[in-house]
């Protein structure tokens, strides 16, 4: 079954960049939320993680993995 992933994100972050191209070479879907734009998507992912730094990954609207931990994307992603 194929996940839903959004990536939060914001159009400075290095890191985001790096998940970005590490999850395209990976051929997985997902959509990216710039949150300097979505307000009410930064309050989500607040809430979600208790935290303010991104990258945040949601996998399926109940996994939230923040920074770029590969070990732990590739087990959530099943890859």
């Amino acid at each position: 079954m194929k996940k839903k992933v959004r990536l939060y994100s914001t159009p400075i972050c290095t890191y985001c960049v790096i998940l970005k191209k590490y999850l395209d070479g990976k051929n997985i879907e997902y959509e990216e939320v710039d949150i300097t734009e979505d307000e009410e998507a930064k309050k989500r992912m607040i809430e979600k993680t208790e935290q303010m730094g991104v990258p945040v990954l949601e996998i399926d609207e109940e996994k939230f993995i923040t920074g770029f931990d590969k070990n732990e994307i590739n087990e959530a992603l099943g890859i």
